[in-house]
């Protein structure tokens, strides 16, 4: 992933340094195994600990011979410790390495993950809370429906980043294993002993049936679940694009001293981060179908999946990594204008309180379907002619006739449309 949508913590995981040293960590735990078995001597023991090492730009020179990186690096690593390293490798088939030492990295940046949704999710409340009485109109079609307010809707997404919270835990806890069966899974040239004393020191688990590669079906399930999370991330940032429009106006991404948003024009004040969050989120999306597309590989293996996991893998991580810091960012930065969010409430006629009169009218003896009609066209002249609906629902004789005026006023107060807010707010307070 290019620098730009990169952090170090994550991005330091994915470089090609780290990954050469996660092959020799798998290869001297495996060393020490073997050690305590009395196969490998332990001068030989010493000498390989003491002297095991490599450098990318060696092992990058040798690949261009062996066209085999694993070869390479193990070609690099014996050019360090001499006549010893006969025992590197010894037993093992590359995927033992390979597929291990993925592992590693992935349940390392799965935390990194889970850390960072799980600081979302408490952004996401604190803002939730903050604005639980902020009245606002709420939509459906991009319409407005009925009175809410940004707290509720900030509760929304909150409740959604713990689930993405909890799907990234969970992915990520089936990934973390690795395995040391060979190259048909047969433990042929090691045994299950050995495995399962090696993934314990490398803190991860026996894969139960490996053929010569760890089922990538675990790696799909870790990608399309940053893929669901990525989507909530874009989810939230449709809302302010939206909420930005010059004639919305409800709430609006910080704009720092200094910052410029357009090169011709000086009043433009657009919502970037949030449409670079749009973006971004369409790029894991289309990495989780090559991860499901890798889940079928030929036989006991091919590598099909290789090459593509050396994009995508890092890739997702390094991007969803980028897109929770700066979606949390977001969050907390978001400009609210509660006094906006009242006018636009009041643009549209009181038509927003539509269904309490048409309930009004059920209670009062009028079917649904008259009272629908009744409310209907009403609200249609509403809508048509920028009257509010109050006024002509009280000038209509077949509902004046069934709902006193002071009653009918009563249907157009917002607070019954928020009187169970709180109930739902003690479970935002309770994340």
């Amino acid at each position: 992933m290019i620098t730009r949508y990169s952090r170090p913590g994550m991005a330091g995981i994915w470089t090609e340094e780290a990954k050469l040293q996660r092959w020799l960590d798998v290869e001297l735990a495996v060393c020490r195994a073997w050690s305590r078995r009395g196969v490998v001597p332990a001068e030989d023991l010493a000498r390989i600990e003491a002297t095991a090492a490599f450098t990318v730009e060696r092992t990058r020179e040798i690949e261009k011979t062996t066209n085999h990186d694993v070869v390479a690096f193990l070609t690099d690593v014996a050019e360090n410790v001499g006549p010893a390293s006969r025992w590197v490798h010894y037993g093992m088939t590359s995927s033992d390495v390979l597929d291990t030492g993925l592992a590693i990295a992935m349940a390392q940046s799965g935390r990194i993950l889970i850390e960072e949704q799980a600081a979302l999710t408490q952004a996401l409340k604190a803002r939730a809370l903050e604005h639980r009485d902020t009245l606002c109109v709420g939509r459906t079609h991009g319409v407005h429906a009925e009175p809410t307010t940004f707290g509720l809707r900030l509760a929304g997404f909150a409740f959604e980043s713990r689930r993405n919270e909890e799907r990234l835990r969970r992915a990520h806890e089936q990934i973390a294993f690795g395995k040391l069966s060979g190259a048909v899974g047969t433990y042929a040239m090691l045994d299950p002993g050995i495995e399962a004393e090696v993934m314990l020191e490398l803190g991860l688990s026996c894969e139960p049936v490996a053929t010569q590669v760890i089922p990538r079906d675990r790696h799909a399930e870790v990608v399309t679940s940053m893929a669901v999370a990525a989507s909530g991330l874009e989810r939230l940032a449709i809302e302010v694009r939206h909420l930005q429009r010059t004639e919305v106006r409800e709430a609006e991404e910080a704009f720092t001293k200094g910052q410029k948003g357009s090169s011709a024009m000086p009043h433009k004040r657009n919502p970037i981060t949030a449409e670079r969050i749009s973006g971004l989120a369409r790029v894991i999306r289309g990495n989780s179908v090559a991860a499901i597309e890798d889940v079928a590989l030929w036989h006991e293996r091919d590598i099909s999946h290789s090459s593509v996991e050396r994009i995508i893998l890092p890739d997702s991580y390094t991007l969803l990594d980028y897109l929770l810091a700066t979606t949390r960012r977001l969050v907390e930065g978001l400009v609210v204008r509660p006094d906006r969010m009242k006018e636009v409430l009041a643009s549209s006629h009181g038509l927003v309180f539509s269904q309490r009169v048409l309930l009004g009218l059920v209670e009062e003896g009028l079917t649904r379907e008259e009272a629908y009609a009744a409310v209907q066209r009403n609200a249609m002249r509403a809508w048509d002619e920028g009257v509010a609906l109050q006024g002509l629902l009280a000038a209509d004789p077949e509902v004046a006739a069934r709902i006193a005026p002071d009653r009918l006023a009563s249907f157009f107060d917002p607070s019954h449309h928020l009187r169970h807010v709180d109930e739902v707010m003690e479970r935002v307070a309770a994340l």
